[in-house]
């Protein structure tokens, strides 16, 4: 009877001893580690600007073609005791804008052709040239001899092509074949060349 206490109270003894070891098993066991939650890194947004441009304008030229006008003609350079005188370019023509006691005028004296027929009160020479006055279109010369002459060598007095010169409300213009002359006020004149000629 006494030998089965002593088996029940090892047995009992080594119960608590086992479930003490049980005990200290789990108790010493390290906590569970904390289970990786996976960690999400919210990255900001990267702003790439964009790259800056740079465009080289070349700069504008600007070609300026300078024209030069021909040079002025003025009736100064071509006066003679208050009146003007010119040439022609091709020599065939002594031209001048004068005034007169009587009238004012601007021809043109030199071979021309056609010519009208003379009137009959024209006693000297005729057709020599063309004048235009204040009285109405340009008209032939009947003249005894120069009148449009200063004494200077045409060849010192020469109007170029394409240049004008104006006196006492006339102005008279060279050209390549001759001379153009207008009354200003009334655009009156004539136009006189070697091999043709018109009034108006």
């Amino acid at each position: 009877m006494r030998s089965g206490r002593v088996v029940a109270a090892v047995f009992g003894v080594a119960a608590v001893f086992g479930a003490a070891a049980c005990g200290a098993s789990e108790a010493g066991q390290a906590p569970p580690t904390s289970l990786a939650v996976p960690t999400t890194t919210a990255s900001a947004p990267t702003t790439t600007l964009a790259p800056t441009t740079t465009t080289t304008v070349p700069p504008t030229t600007t070609t300026t073609t300078a024209t030069s006008a021909p040079p002025s003609t003025t009736a100064v350079e071509y006066a003679r005791n208050e009146a003007v005188y010119f040439s022609s370019p091709t020599g065939g023509f002594e031209c001048g804008i004068i005034s007169l006691p009587t009238r004012t005028e601007a021809g043109c004296q030199g071979a021309t052709t056609p010519i009208p027929a003379r009137p009959e009160n024209c006693m000297v020479n005729w057709g020599n040239g063309i004048r235009v006055t204040g009285n109405g279109p340009g008209e032939f010369l009947c003249s005894g001899g120069p009148v449009y002459t200063s004494g200077v060598s045409a060849a010192d007095s020469v109007l170029p092509v394409g240049d004008k010169v104006s006196s006492f409300g006339f102005t008279c213009k060279s050209e390549a074949k001759g001379v153009t002359c207008v009354k200003e006020d009334t655009g009156h004149g004539f136009r006189i060349a070697t091999d043709s000629n018109d009034t108006f």
